[in-house]
């Protein structure tokens, strides 16, 4: 009897834990948090990402568009006193986010930070120099 009560308070207390309980764990409206502001002629953007480092996250041009992915591991172990697992888990999740800045827009235009959780984006609003080419079809 006294087992089976260890055991049940054991996932008790690990189902209450914030990592199952939290309304984040199922709500994606949570990840990636973003301010869009126009300031001195850039589109500046912010994004929350708090628990990810500067190597989990990646940006990326590609016709037009400016993706943002996130990707986060993460393993816990806890140990007895004999070296015997108490608890042990892992979390794997990865979170993507996408603004069409215009085709005009390179990679070198953009400039990118990541600081105490918050990666911040500037973006050209116009690109100037840039001449238009019309581009005519062949008629046969």
């Amino acid at each position: 009897m006294l087992l089976a009560n260890r055991v049940n308070n054991l996932f008790d207390e690990m189902f209450n834990d914030p990592f199952f309980s939290s309304p984040t764990w199922f709500d994606h409206s949570q990840m990636m948090k973003t301010d869009v502001q126009e300031k001195d002629g850039n589109y500046l953007i912010d994004m929350e990402l708090p628990g990810y480092a500067k190597e989990d996250i990646q940006a990326e041009l590609k016709d037009g568009y400016l993706t943002v992915t996130a990707n986060h591991n993460e393993t816990k172990d806890e140990k007895d006193e004999e070296g015997n697992y108490v608890r042990r888990e892992r979390y794997s999740g990865s979170c993507k986010r996408s603004f069409y800045v215009g085709n005009q827009v390179k990679q070198e235009d953009i400039q990118a930070a990541f600081k105490d959780g918050i990666l911040r984006l500037a973006v050209p609003k116009e690109i100037t120099g840039i001449e238009e080419k019309t581009n005519y079809i062949a008629i046969e």
